[in-house]
């Protein structure tokens, strides 16, 4: 299931062990250290890092093989949709203009636009495997707890539970009502050409609206019978309370996002330029 979406998975690992408060905080900080400016070289320190962590959580990229692709082939095609639609952003952010070929039009390529390119792309690979990790390493009822801990309504903090929870009853149904249609004689393998193939995924997309719909009216009608938001506060049976390591890591992580906000902003501008060195 987790090649295909999105959900918790269990595994012995120093991630798994922190609470998910801990976790949530850090990927706020790491977040906006990584939004906040445009130093490559901060960057690709956090992308290492990121990396590292990602590793100690024990999350095989074969678990996520579905997900990983389709981020990839995502930040291809923003890459190239920001270097279509501004070919010379980079050109205005460095006030400085190196070409390497002169394109048809407009579309010349420079040295500043790859390399600003080249920061959004890090931004990415700074972020993302922190955040899949938030989503794997921590169970939808902590995650929610973790949520309505740092001031977000329990009310929201459950929805966003719930959506986390059904992702993967939502892709067995897509894998049931796809064999069932195969057994009516409609064909989805990668025999078919592209276009045959998507109008077989939309003939299985009504039938999983209504299913997802069916379920959401059960599970709204069960929190209504259990008068779910009459109180301003609930208790959580999954909530975590903080350990040492959980103690230990926002220290690490306060000071990494302290040092990195010097760093970025020490001159008094978030774009570090190689080009004026």
């Amino acid at each position: 299931m987790g090649k295909f979406a999105l959900s918790y998975i269990d595994r012995p690992s120093p991630v798994h062990a922190l609470s998910g408060t801990t976790k949530l905080i850090v990927f706020l900080l790491w977040s906006v250290l990584a939004m906040a400016g445009y130093d490559t070289r901060i960057m690709c320190v956090m992308t290492v890092i990121a990396l590292v962590i990602f590793g100690l959580a024990r999350i095989r990229l074969g678990d996520l093989a579905f997900v990983l692709k389709f981020l990839v082939v995502f930040m291809i095609l923003n890459l190239i949709a920001i270097y279509i639609f501004s070919p010379e952003q980079g050109v205005a952010i460095y006030g400085t203009r190196h070409v390497i070929s002169r394109g048809w039009g407009r579309f010349t390529l420079t040295w500043e636009q790859l390399f600003y390119e080249l920061n959004v792309f890090l931004k990415y690979t700074t972020v993302l495997p922190l955040a899949i990790l938030l989503i794997v390493t921590v169970h939808p009822s902590e995650f929610a707890a973790s949520l309505n801990r740092i001031g977000v309504p329990y009310t929201i903090a459950y929805a966003v539970s719930l959506t986390f929870r059904y992702i993967p009853d939502v892709q067995r149904d897509y894998e049931n009502i796809s064999q069932a249609q195969q057994a009516r004689g409609i064909e989805l393998s990668r025999k078919q050409p592209p276009i045959k193939r998507l109008r077989g995924a939309a003939a299985i997309l009504l039938p999983l609206i209504f299913t997802s719909i069916d379920r959401i009216d059960v599970v709204s009608r069960a929190m209504e019978l259990r008068s779910f938001g009459k109180y301003k506060k609930r208790t959580w049976y999954s909530a975590r309370s903080f350990g040492g390591t959980d103690i230990l890591t926002l220290i690490i992580a306060a000071l990494l996002f302290a040092l990195g906000i010097w760093i970025t902003f020490r001159d008094g501008n978030r774009f570090w330029n190689p080009f004026l060195e």
